[in-house]
């Protein structure tokens, strides 16, 4: 197994003290140009071929991620709180454990490369306020984001957020991903991640997705609105129903009356409950299809 840690905070630095004109070169081409199939999967080039389309630049802007623009002295202190090496230690210790857990437990894993790095997030934007002070993205095997407002609190929890960022990476090396990936994968696959890690670091240790929602709000507003859309394969829909309104209206998408990261909180608790009933490990859940989950689990929805 090898994991590779691009190494942030030393590419902010030079991007720190780099010309102006220069900085954007050195994000795309070193910080973010092995991640460069991660962002191609979701329609991202590592450069705009055209005014206007989407690129690494503008779409860090968009997941609450400093732009090279704003890499300037001013955050000389948040790169210092992000370049201890017992830091990086820990965060690659944490994706590291976590594939040979599963290794460990039997399942053999396709993908024995891995990539990640941690980003630092702008705490001035409203995607970075709605989602709070650490997060991830480990959709696509072999590639982990994890971004950051560094504090005590989220520097102690990124190892946390990875492992749930690996558990999508092991995941969907046994699903298949396509434009028909339906909210009941989604669901799915956050509530088993969430379950991983909470196993790994402890249940106390769960995002504000799962913590912030209450069993009322659950109950009577979150399960409601994803049953009646578990199939839906719409990606307004889906996204709406899995994020909540909140990130939608920072993205352009309509209130459907759901929560932040409502359909988050439904997965976790879903993937309790078939955990629970079937006796199943959550390494043999982990790759079992989302089909196969819902049909152990009618009983939740009641």
């Amino acid at each position: 197994m090898k994991i590779t840690a691009i190494r942030s905070d030393r590419i902010y630095r030079k991007m720190m003290n780099a010309a102006p004109a220069e900085r954007e070169n050195l994000y795309r081409e070193e910080l973010m140009k092995t991640f460069e199939f991660k962002w191609s999967c979701v329609g991202v080039s590592l450069r705009a071929e055209a005014d206007g389309s989407c690129d690494v630049v503008s779409a860090a802007a968009m997941s609450g991620y400093y732009a090279p623009a704003q890499i300037t002295g001013e955050r000389c202190a948040e790169i210092d709180q992000i370049s201890s090496d017992a830091f990086w230690t820990d965060c690659e210790n944490s994706i590291c454990n976590a594939l040979a857990d599963f290794e460990r437990h039997g399942i053999k894993l396709p993908k024995q490369e891995y990539v990640f790095t941690i980003v630092l997030s702008d705490p001035q934007s409203p995607m970075t306020a709605m989602a709070g002070d650490y997060c991830g993205d480990g959709g696509i095997p072999g590639y982990i984001i994890g971004s950051i407002v560094p504090n005590e609190r989220s520097l102690s929890l990124m190892p946390t957020a990875l492992a749930h960022e690996t558990n999508h990476n092991v995941r969907w090396q046994f699903m298949q991903w396509s434009s028909r990936v339906t909210l009941a994968d989604m669901i799915v696959s956050e509530g088993l991640a969430e379950t991983y890690a909470a196993k790994m670091f402890g249940e106390d240790k769960v995002g504000k997705w799962v913590r912030e929602t209450t069993p009322e709000v659950l109950r009577e507003t979150v399960m409601p609105l994803v049953r009646a859309n578990l199939m839906t394969s719409d990606f307004q829909t889906l996204s709406s129903c899995l994020y909540g309104d909140g990130i939608m209206a920072l993205r352009g998408g309509q209130p459907v009356g759901m929560p932040y990261c409502g359909g988050y909180a439904c997965g976790y608790a879903l993937i309790g409950h078939y955990l629970k009933k079937t006796g199943a490990s959550i390494y043999e859940a982990t790759i079992t299809p989302t089909e196969e989950i819902l049909k152990r689990s009618e009983d939740f929805w009641r």
